[in-house]
């Protein structure tokens, strides 16, 4: 079964936090907030003091089409007033593997971002941030004792999320009259949230042969604090914008589910899922005030490994089947206040690309 072990090395064990974001397709996300391949090596009961994982990924996606809901709205790219976002994190992930049952990992994003959108006077622009995500810290712990059980096992992980990422970050903005006004970046783009976070995992995998095998993993990322007192944009809010709270940036939780199969063939693995990428509407803890744009993105998540000796090296491609931006807390009080019925878009990415290395010492 030993085979077995390294068929799911990555694909049991590689999370987008899209951002980190978990989130990470689009103006949806918020940023990344670490956790790619937070656990790289299923549980070995020949490993008695220990090892080290160092892990590299590099991920990219543009965001251009916009939704109301499931309903994409076309005319934007047609008009081309659409926004577009780039955006490219490296996240360095570190995991010290203490047994063959816990181990601790640490995941460090770095972020360079740019969007671009078209002013009230008709000219394209972009707004940019570059610099620190949201670090966050791991502890893990596989349920089944990995010397009795080889088939499969269940590992569960318990983080924390600081916010070490700037979440006020400021740009300037094109004006009609062809000005710039200093003002506050786009929640999507900006580096952190503002929020310390807790963070819960449960990572599984059961294997049916020497080849082949499943995985799943949940993630959800708890983010207590409310709002992060950042304006949602230069512009003076409407009474009913405040009275709705959708003036100030929000800090939102999010949530990634994954589910698919490996096949080893030689030095590859080669994996086939699905994901749910979700930021909900409403928090578990605490009040949901604040401008998000809540929404989720279900992918098929196509992926293949190639490792030599201590080294692997993947990618990973999340691609798109539906992306519904859903009625946020803001939406809601607005369309109660007015009478007239609210619902935000979000801009969303075709697919996201994912590469990396990583390395066992």
């Amino acid at each position: 079964m030993k085979l077995l072990y390294k068929l799911n090395l990555i694909t049991c064990f590689f999370l987008l936090l899209n951002h980190t974001n978990v989130f990470a397709q689009g103006c949806v996300a918020i940023r990344s907030t670490g956790g790619v391949c937070t656990m790289d090596e299923h549980p070995d009961s020949s490993i008695k003091h220990g090892a080290w994982l160092f892990n590299s990924n590099s991920r990219y996606y543009k965001s251009f089409r916009h939704f109301v809901g499931k309903q994409e709205q076309f005319q934007r790219t047609e008009l081309q007033n659409n926004v577009i976002n780039k955006v490219f994190t490296q996240d360095f992930g570190f995991t010290r593997i203490f047994n063959d049952r816990w181990s601790v990992a640490i995941d460090i994003p770095f972020a360079d971002n740019s969007r671009s959108q078209v002013s009230k006077g008709g000219t394209r622009f972009s707004t940019h941030s570059f610099g620190l995500g949201d670090i966050r810290v791991t502890g893990y712990y596989w349920l089944l004792n990995p010397a009795k059980v080889h088939d499969g096992n269940i590992q569960v992980g318990l983080g924390a999320k600081f916010a070490t990422g700037a979440y006020n970050l400021q740009d300037y903005f094109l004006q009609a009259d062809g000005t710039k006004a200093l003002g506050p970046l786009d929640q999507s783009i900006q580096l952190g949230d503002g929020g310390t976070g807790v963070s819960a995992e449960v990572n599984a995998y059961y294997n049916l042969s020497h080849k082949f095998g499943f995985y799943g993993n949940f993630f959800y990322l708890a983010n207590p604090r409310d709002v992060n007192g950042t304006p949602r944009s230069a512009t003076p809010a409407s009474p009913t914008t405040i009275a709705a709270t959708g003036d100030i940036q929000s800090v939102p939780d999010q949530m990634l589910i994954r589910v698919g199969a490996s096949l080893a063939v030689n030095h590859f693995d080669f994996s086939a899922g699905f994901r749910d990428d979700c930021l909900p509407v409403r928090d578990l803890f605490g009040q949901s005030d604040g401008f998000r744009r809540p929404g989720y993105i279900l992918s098929v998540e196509p992926g293949v490994t190639y490792r030599v000796k201590n080294i692997a090296i993947y990618a990973f491609v999340p691609i798109a089947i539906i992306r519904d931006r859903t009625q946020s807390v803001p939406d809601i009080r607005t369309t109660e206040i007015t009478g007239v019925y609210t619902h935000g878009d979000a801009a969303f990415a075709d697919y996201v690309v994912n590469i990396g290395l990583t390395i066992k010492f």
